[in-house]
């Protein structure tokens, strides 16, 4: 299920990067399914911190944009372009597979230095029966940017 859901963030993301938009704001509450059945389509939604990138993919951004859980550090440090989505995207794939986000803290000033700090773990059972593979999708974008997947 996680696979699937997945799938649809990525296709979303490609979709708006082909165009030349960044979201800046991903996170499990701006995607919404399009219906209650099991196997509904997402839909992407809040594109109220989004930019239209008229020099292209490789834009450079300043603005800090976006929410504590899913933010990259290169946004904390206002730098960064496209790829910051594709940040929140593994932070959201890491939500789905085991429960919790990977930067954590009592409050959002430890969330956002456990970010700048960029380390996360798979440890704990949830990740036990989790593939191989996923952990290396999540590895494959919560890094930095120049080595970040796109979407």
């Amino acid at each position: 299920m996680a696979a699937k859901i997945f799938r649809q963030i990525l296709q979303a993301l490609n979709y708006c990067h082909t165009m030349n938009i960044v979201h800046r704001d991903l996170k499990p509450e701006n995607f919404l399914f399009v219906s209650p059945d099991q196997d509904s389509d997402l839909k992407i939604i809040d594109f109220g911190l989004s930019k239209i990138m008229d020099g292209g993919r490789l834009q450079r951004m300043k603005t800090r944009a976006g929410t504590p859980y899913y933010i990259s550090p290169e946004v904390l440090a206002g730098n960064y372009d496209v790829s910051c989505d594709m940040w929140s995207a593994g932070c959201m794939l890491y939500i789905l597979l085991c429960g919790y986000p990977p930067f954590y803290g009592d409050d959002n000033q430890e969330i956002l230095a456990s970010v700048q700090r960029g380390v996360y773990e798979f440890d704990g059972e949830e990740w036990d029966d989790i593939d191989p593979d996923a952990k290396d999708l999540i590895k494959k974008l919560i890094v930095r940017p120049e080595r970040r997947l796109t979407a």
